[in-house]
């Protein structure tokens, strides 16, 4: 875990990480994020469970999928997730059939690029503590 870079007097922490989804692609994204990240499906309200979507959590991570009735997949936006465990995710990530694409530009860390099934790009991480500034 990275230290705090500032303190501002609001205490800001991420809850959750919003993507959009096509619509009727719940199932794939789970097979996904469920099956092939090992993440856990949390059980949506009521009210916003009868908007479709999905979300999962793992760790302290949350990500809300979200149908978007004009969906096109985000290209350049996206979550960066950090992990302990960079080799294995991506070893697990390729064995399912979705590549990675490795990334040294960003100094102090290890990354990787995949995307989930309906294209949304996705950002793991790991610090580098040799090459930390």
């Amino acid at each position: 875990m990275r230290p705090a870079l500032t303190d501002s007097p609001y205490g800001y922490g991420l809850h959750h990480v919003q993507l959009a989804i096509p619509a009727g692609s719940e199932d794939e994204c789970r097979a996904f994020y469920v099956g092939v990240l090992e993440m856990t499906e949390v059980t949506k309200p009521p009210v916003l469970a009868a908007r479709g979507g999905l979300w999962v959590r793992a760790d302290t991570l949350e990500i809300h999928l979200g149908v978007e009735a004009d969906f096109r997949p985000a290209a350049k936006a996206h979550p960066g997730i950090l992990t302990t465990a960079l080799d294995h995710l991506a070893a697990r990530l390729t064995t399912a059939g979705s590549p990675v694409t490795w990334d040294d530009a960003f100094p102090g860390h290890r990354r990787f690029y995949a995307h989930d099934p309906v294209g949304n790009r996705l950002e793991f991480l790991q610090p580098h503590p040799a090459e930390i500034p």
